[in-house]
């Protein structure tokens, strides 16, 4: 008997980072919008626990005990006292290294086949408890929609979103590690007074209308600057899909991924097609929001 559990990925439209706090991480106001491109987690009764993956970039992708969808079948396994052996494949199709979620949202997904498939029936807190020990963007990968994150950005809000929004994502030549971005906005705040993060009212509003327009005048995030001085080119490929139309162009979460919101489907279409044209970005891929979190398939 196997479980397939479907799972997104995610753009973040607003990231307000805080200083960083005595335990290394950092106080953020994270407004996390799923978006539908999806991994597919299956597990399998197996002799022993073991890891594969398929897709695109499947080769960076770790295949022991830490990777995330492993780390979710131990964590429930261990809860439950019984053995984690289970054979977990993940189809990969959301970007690796490409602040999108994909290793959390495999997390996720893992958890979700792992509780079906051993008929653990563990409720939605403690799903959720989990996710927040595996990591700060794990609970949002199984909730999916839109929500608010704050602390560390594990603790969600549920948000409204009136409408569709139409996004183009466009995918670098190389990853960007989460923690080397944390770290030069970090040095790049040195000495300098960092706010406390706080969700935008207007941004808020924009989605609860479904409002692109008022959506791509309120988007910010506060470790795209750093993102760029680790990874310059990225503000070319910026340019490229502002100039080809698009409403708002971010580098989505810690990048290196960057998020482009369109008017409509045939825009976004478009701005695709002109990204792929001018050679700043290894692919482009067009999806919507929001999306489903982890679903049974």
């Amino acid at each position: 008997m196997s479980v397939t559990v479907r799972v997104p990925a995610k753009v973040n439209v607003q990231l307000a980072v805080g200083a960083a706090r005595p335990d290394g991480f950092h106080d953020l106001a994270n407004v996390f919008l799923a978006v539908g491109l999806y991994d597919e987690v299956t597990v399998t009764e197996a002799d022993e626990l073991r890891v594969t993956c398929s897709g695109p970039d499947a080769g960076q992708v770790p295949l022991d005990r830490t990777n995330l969808a492993a780390r979710a079948a131990l964590a429930l396994a261990e809860r439950h006292g019984r053995s984690p052996a289970v054979h977990l494949n993940i189809t990969k199709d959301i970007p690796v290294a490409g602040g999108m979620a994909g290793g959390s949202a495999d997390g996720a997904g893992a958890l979700v086949a792992c509780d079906a498939l051993w008929g653990t029936h563990a409720s939605r807190e403690e799903l959720l408890d989990i996710c927040a020990e595996l990591g700060s963007d794990v609970p949002f990968s199984l909730v999916g929609g839109a929500a608010l994150g704050t602390g560390r950005g594990e603790k969600l809000t549920a948000l409204e979103v009136g409408g569709t929004f139409h996004w183009v994502f466009a995918t670098a030549e190389r990853g960007l590690s989460t923690p080397a971005v944390f770290r030069e906005f970090d040095r790049l705040k040195e000495g300098v007074r960092v706010p406390e993060p706080v969700a935008s009212q207007d941004l808020l509003d924009a989605l609860a209308k479904g409002d692109a327009g008022a959506l791509a005048a309120a988007v910010s995030n506060d470790l795209q600057p750093a993102a760029l001085s680790l990874f310059p080119e990225l503000a070319r490929t910026l340019a490229e899909g502002r100039a080809a139309g698009a409403l708002t162009g971010l580098v989505s979460g810690s990048g290196p991924t960057t998020a482009f919101l369109a008017r409509d489907a045939e825009a976004a279409e478009g701005i695709a097609q002109a990204l792929m044209a001018s050679g700043t970005c290894r692919s482009a891929r067009v999806a919507v929001s929001p999306a489903p979190g982890a679903t049974v398939l």
